[in-house]
């Protein structure tokens, strides 16, 4: 993710683009950011992306207005405390470093909408994500995480959720009470078995390759499916809907024929007060 690139032979650029849409490159020498990139405090995007960074300054705080921050495939064994002062950051990309953990003070960043942290060394869900409310996107996938906190649904504003290439050996229970979810990745895993997923009716794909389970997960019609199986499973399911509508259809088409009128003493349409009730799809219904 990210921009960054090289200029000539050993050289790494920075780039970075101020509020009016301006793009700016500035050269990184060794594993040092020129001190100029502090001076521009209206900068909204910074691409840092494998610049060999090990650790940032206290002056990346003073960037004040950053909106998007991408510090993908670094040599970052942590989360530099001052970007956690970040208020207006809304995009952070940090994959690909030696991240083990977030620290407590990244639950500041409540503006932040799409994390990424694959390629890391999490063991654990990062229990500071649990306190951002408007995230929506959180791509976990390459870590090692084998399980959830019970709490993850306090994520309310989560859409997309990837968790390929972790170690989960079964399903994890939790996400069940994630109803919101329009994505969900679990790809290279070793789930054997998947629960009736229909409960999460925002779901638009879920992917469950590469895991050992012998028939699709069981879900609603309209969702996306990548696995084994998956395609076949589809193909069917249409097949049973493109039938249901057209039983549907001549369902409808039998209806508009006018019913005969009824007997008047038939006991089937009596009701108690001595009344007669209205047949299906009678004028008297409408």
């Amino acid at each position: 993710m990210g921009s960054g690139g090289s200029s000539g032979r050993g050289a790494r650029l920075a780039v970075a683009e101020g509020p009016e849409g301006t793009e700016q490159r500035l050269e990184l020498r060794g594993r040092q950011l020129p001190e100029e990139l502090w001076a521009q405090r209206g900068l909204r995007k910074l691409y840092l992306s494998g610049a060999g960074l090990r650790e940032l300054p206290a002056e990346l705080e003073s960037l004040e207005h950053l909106r998007t921050l991408a510090l993908d495939g670094n040599e970052l064994l942590e989360v530099p405390e001052a970007l956690c002062y970040l208020p207006r950051l809304v995009h952070l990309y940090l994959g690909r470093n030696g991240l083990q953990g977030l620290p407590p003070a990244f639950a500041r960043l409540q503006n932040l909408r799409c994390l990424w942290l694959e390629g890391n060394f999490l063991a654990r869900f990062p229990l500071a994500l649990l306190h951002l409310p408007e995230l929506r996107s959180l791509q976990l996938g390459d870590n090692r995480l084998s399980r959830l906190p019970a709490g993850l649904p306090r994520m309310a504003g989560l859409r997309g959720l990837w968790l390929y290439g972790n170690r989960f050996e079964e399903f994890p229970p939790v996400l069940l009470r994630m109803v919101r979810l329009r994505v969900l990745d679990l790809d290279r895993n070793n789930i054997s078995r998947f629960p009736d997923l229909v409960c999460l009716a925002d779901l638009c794909l879920l992917s469950y390759d590469h895991n050992p389970v012998r028939q699709p997960p069981s879900v609603g019609d309209s969702v996306q499916l990548v696995g084994d199986g998956a395609q076949e499973f589809m193909e069917a399911r249409q097949e049973r809907l493109q039938s249901l509508q057209q039983q549907e259809e001549e369902e409808e088409e039998g209806t508009e024929v006018s019913p005969t009128a009824p007997r008047v003493d038939s006991p089937l349409l009596e009701n108690g007060d001595g009344s007669f009730a209205a047949l299906p799809g009678s004028q008297e219904e409408t």
